[in-house]
């Protein structure tokens, strides 16, 4: 999913915003193994101009030459804009809290952007749903905007990638999935299996609620079947290296469309 290392010498605007991003992060209170990471890393950016992020220009365009920044891109964002904090001595330290809601976009595109990527063999997208109606009235409904999207022949696997600091609810003891969580992703599947059911197109449509792993000691896990369907709940380990994700992330795509990478 990254980019080549010959890539990263080329002094664009892209690797320079890498590059200001990694020189952001030595200087930040990260460990001193991640600040050895990332030095290493930055031997390939010898070439590659100094910038300044508060004046950087984030405004770039994607195509198939560089898609494979597009990700990295948006991670130097939110480190630049979000997750970094300047000290009354200069120094820069990682805050304790996150904007959860720019961490949940990051996190469905990051998912959306590596099916993309790593399994071309699948059709990939986030699109709308239509809601199935009976007089085609649907003034004020809601508009229901998938996360991600996969298909294969037949199958289509319609995932909700979330975002929380709490995986799951919790009362009197007892911890559940949240529960809008779960009506939202059976009313997609129900809707888009009612969608390809009127064009009499032969189909077998799942879902699943994604959670990003906490350090909670419960985390959401189960297989159910409602109505027809299948409905999985499932966390993905996001303190790991990367390969060890993309293993997480491929196990979904080979359960699901029997597919090997």
């Amino acid at each position: 999913m990254v980019c080549s290392y010959d890539e990263f010498s080329i002094d664009t605007p892209m690797n320079r915003i890498l590059k200001a991003t990694m020189m952001l992060l030595v200087r930040s209170n990260l460990s001193k193994e991640r600040k050895r990471e990332i030095k290493r890393l930055l031997a390939y950016f010898d070439d590659v101009s100094d910038i300044d992020l508060a004046t950087a220009n984030w405004q770039m365009r994607f195509n198939r030459n560089n898609q494979t920044y597009r990700m990295l891109i948006n991670v130097c964002w939110l480190i630049a804009k979000g997750l970094l904090q300047t000290q009354e001595d200069g120094s820069t330290k990682l805050m304790d809290f996150l904007d959860e809601q720019r961490m949940s976009r990051l996190y469905e595109r990051f998912i959306l952007e590596y099916f993309k990527r790593e399994h071309p063999k699948l059709h990939v997208g986030a699109p709308h749903i239509s809601w199935t109606l009976d007089d085609d009235f649907d003034d004020m409904l809601p508009v229901m905007k998938s996360d991600v999207v996969l298909s294969l022949g037949h199958t289509t696997l319609i995932i909700d990638a979330k975002y929380y600091s709490h995986a799951t609810q919790h009362q009197y003891n007892t911890h559940s999935v949240h529960s809008h969580n779960l009506y939202q992703i059976f009313t997609y599947v129900k809707n888009k299996e009612a969608e390809l059911a009127r064009a009499d197109v032969p189909h077998e449509v799942s879902g699943m609620l994604l959670y990003a792993q906490t350090d909670e000691e419960i985390q959401p896990d189960g297989v159910y079947r409602m109505s027809g369907n299948q409905i999985s709940v499932k966390t993905l380990d996001l303190d790991t290296p990367f390969e060890d994700i993309k293993v997480q992330l491929d196990e979904i795509v080979e359960l699901h469309f029997g597919l090997f990478v």
